[in-house]
């Protein structure tokens, strides 16, 4: 990457040139076709940042009015980017980095054959209970950084792992310090001291819980699956948490069928994730919650059905079809799910690999997913998009097409990240 350094302060104005392949997931993409290209691709372009905003975004032949309409001067910097591939920063709408302790024996026991099982949380909870505030801190920084280097820029992730009043505040409130997007999990699953009053747990979760969490939360969760909690719990723990002022989420049909999914749907849930175990009813019923929005007799975003990979290449299941949900209407987004136990990864780049090797997904369809199918399961129209007024969030992978990767699985592609219009990761000078 060579750079021309100019005059500017910590928030210079930055035209990036020289980019071989540059998607801009433009607004309006969620109404396309399936068999569409809805990435907005411009080869031989140019993006320039400024603010912390996009400013312009075009072929590079066209920079020059570009720029002086947008920015009626010179920029402040000028990298070239020398026929990379730039995408808008990675979406991961579904994580849970509040967490202490290590659950790599379970991985080992799992690739020996030991089925996977929700139990296994608990594990998790012990550990992190007995951590103290710095060392969950540490943590959870040391995982936003990881997912920063590899291209995320924003990030969504839970509590779930403290399940007493005291340990879930404090994990909610140590996730807000390094994100905007906070999930109360409280509802993960039932904790050994209420294993013989599961209903008697959800009290306390709509109850005491509820009300510390709240101040530090945008969303509310739950893990509506056998071994955890039933449509019954589920509706109250999700209506609480409505009627708190948080939005909707839920875990569902990962390990079985269920009523999980139409349950999100019901309750107009930005997202439902997993989605591994659909019925018929379930993929019609994510399809039909984007119609209204879809024709425009309504304002409100429809149910994302958020798929995470990672847990299937790391329990051997059967990954979610995606195809499936695309073909019907529905609309999808990739995420980490990164977590100690069922996907210890913080790798977007993999989740769009598997998800064109092993779920019927297009390279074009993943990315998406990953960026701008990431920020419709948040509800954010400010990310995972690079159209002027998008948050200056960008990804120069060092390989000409976004397509190296799906091609070059495990690979380090990651070769620049502006975060708020920022340079945060750079590449070797």
């Amino acid at each position: 990457m060579r750079e021309v350094e100019h005059p500017g302060g910590s928030h210079p104005a930055t035209l990036i040139l020289g980019i071989g392949e540059l998607t801009t997931n433009a607004p309006g993409a969620v109404g396309d076709d399936p068999g569409d290209d809805p990435t907005g691709v411009v080869r031989d372009a140019a993006l320039l940042l400024d603010g912390g905003r996009v400013a312009w975004a075009g072929p590079e032949s066209a920079c020059a009015a570009g720029v002086e309409e947008a920015l009626g001067r010179a920029p402040d910097r000028v990298v070239g980017v020398e026929g990379r591939a730039v995408v808008p920063g990675f979406v991961d709408s579904h994580s849970h980095l509040v967490f202490a302790g290590d659950r790599s024996g379970e991985f080992e026991a799992r690739m020996a054959g030991r089925p996977y099982a929700a139990g296994g949380i608990r594990t998790t909870v012990a550990a992190t209970r007995a951590a103290s505030d710095d060392a969950l801190r540490a943590g959870l920084r040391r995982h936003v950084d990881e997912a920063l280097a590899q291209g995320t820029t924003t990030l969504e992730t839970k509590s779930g792992y403290g399940l007493s009043v005291a340990d879930e505040e404090r994990s909610v409130r140590l996730a807000a310090e390094v994100t905007d997007e906070v999930t109360f999990l409280g509802a993960h699953v039932v904790p050994p001291e209420f294993s013989g009053d599961p209903d008697g747990y959800v009290d306390l979760v709509v109850g005491d819980m509820l009300a510390v969490c709240a101040p530090h939360a945008r969303w509310v969760d739950v893990f509506c699956e056998t071994g955890a909690f039933t449509p019954e719990q589920s509706r109250r723990v999700l209506e609480a948490g409505a009627a708190a002022g948080l939005g909707v989420r839920v875990h569902a049909n990962q390990l079985g069928p269920g009523e999980g999914v139409r349950l999100a749907v019901e309750l107009g849930a930005a997202a439902v994730d997993h989605c591994t175990s659909l019925s018929d009813d379930d993929v019609a019923a994510l399809a039909g919650s984007w119609a209204g929005f879809r024709s425009g007799s309504g304002d409100a975003q429809g149910t994302v059905a958020t798929l995470l990979p990672g847990v299937e290449f790391s329990t051997r299941q059967p990954y979610p079809d995606a195809r499936r949900l695309l073909d019907a209407g529905a609309v999808v987004a990739l995420a980490s799910d990164c977590n100690p136990g069922s996907s210890y990864t913080s790798s977007m780049s993999l989740m769009v690999a598997l998800a064109v090797r092993e779920m019927g997904m297009t390279v074009a369809e993943a990315v998406w997913a990953a960026t701008a199918g990431g920020a419709c399961a948040l509800r954010r129209d400010d990310v995972g998009h690079l159209a002027p007024g998008a948050r200056a969030d960008v990804v120069v992978i060092d390989a000409p097409s976004r397509t190296h990767l799906a091609y070059r699985p495990g690979v380090p592609l990651v070769h620049g990240v502006w975060k708020d219009g920022r340079e945060v990761v750079h590449p070797p000078r």
